[in-house]
């Protein structure tokens, strides 16, 4: 039988391949790399936790602050107080000249809601990585996979039926020449491509862009914790202002009660625990950029054997800093997806 039947043989049974929808495949595809996943899963799901610790510390006790007004006040009153002191949330004492301060504790109130907020900063990069790269990124793997595993299948398929002293002797020939027998063995699409993908730098800046809003959102979220909560850390007790409303006009009324902040061991251990794991997290961050400017060409050697592919023996290779680099790692994640990746590790092992 003549190379050209062979080929058109192998092109007709290598469409035998694409099974399934495109949908669903892309859908089994993972479009995040797997340290890209734990620094997501760490940097929300932490906040999500210390909230909700936060939520249920106060929905079982009750109010966060004890107030402890004169025995002569009535349980309306006591309550009143309870309920004005915890809503104005308010530091009033008397400096060494007489005068009257005040000095706001807010961030004991607005401490669940600031931990939403740094929930929802720190998803931010992974909802724009998944609305923006994930598309296009599911759209290269699935071609490059399927690109991938014909090229394996025409191989195999044309060395059952080639002797081996042949197939030896054309592919030396194929080194020196560009004969219409030898472009059986060049598949230059894939190769084109992947060089294309060299050129190409929107994947790469996006995972820069992505660890650079993790760095920026943990930063600030760090500086957030340093300057409003350490004013606040260790201070378990405050004056309050309580001659207003229903006790203005009572004379026998202190004008101050003081207030003890019941939920200050939780405000401390959520405080230093969200700082601790995001300072530590942060070189993760850096490491997952980091790797960004070394090749990771462990893969694409092992698709070295076919005869189409030649971008590391060709030393076609330049600098990591682009898109390709970028779906070699997306390509080892998805090892799984690729059906010739065993067989073609086998048969570099024999």
């Amino acid at each position: 039988m003549s190379i050209a039947n062979t080929a058109a043989q192998a092109m007709l049974s290598d469409a035998l391949l694409r099974d399934g929808p495109v949908d669903s495949r892309i859908r089994s595809l993972e479009l995040e790399l797997p340290l890209d996943k734990v620094i997501k899963f760490v940097s929300v799901g932490l906040p999500l936790l210390l909230v909700s610790m936060a939520f249920a510390r106060e929905i079982t006790i009750g109010p966060q602050i004890s107030c402890f007004p004169p025995t002569n006040f009535t349980a309306k009153q006591a309550g009143y107080v309870d309920t004005y002191c915890w809503d104005s949330l308010m530091h009033h004492e008397f400096d060494a000249d007489g005068n009257f301060e005040e000095r706001s504790l807010w961030v004991h109130k607005m401490f669940p809601y600031s931990l939403l907020a740094m929930a929802m900063l720190m998803y931010l990069p992974a909802l724009i990585w998944r609305f923006l790269v994930m598309p296009c990124l599911g759209a290269d793997l699935l071609f490059i996979i399927d690109e991938l595993d014909m090229s394996y299948n025409r191989s195999v398929r044309i060395a059952q039926k080639t002797e081996l002293p042949k197939r030896v002797e054309e592919k030396n020939k194929c080194a020196g020449s560009r004969s219409t027998g030898c472009l059986y063995f060049e598949y230059p699409l894939l190769e084109r491509y992947m060089q294309c993908k060299q050129r190409s730098y929107f994947l790469v800046s996006m995972l820069f862009l992505r660890g650079f809003l993790l760095l920026l959102f943990m930063s600030a979220s760090c500086l957030y914790l340093v300057y409003f909560h350490l004013s606040a850390f260790l201070q378990d007790e405050f004056s309050c202002f309580v001659r207003t409303g229903l006790l203005r006009d009572q004379p026998w009324v202190p004008e101050l009660v003081q207030c003890k902040m019941t939920a200050l061991l939780v405000f401390q251990v959520i405080s230093v625990a969200n700082g601790v794991i995001y300072v530590l997290l942060a070189p993760v961050v850096l490491f997952s950029l980091l790797r960004l400017f070394c090749w990771d060409t462990t893969f694409l050697s092992l698709y070295e054997v076919l005869p189409g592919l030649g971008l590391i023996s060709g030393r076609k290779l330049g600098c990591p800093l682009n898109d390709l680099n970028v779906l070699l790692l997306f390509l080892r994640a998805n090892v799984t997806q690729l059906r010739s990746y065993e067989f073609t590790l086998q048969v570099t092992r024999s």
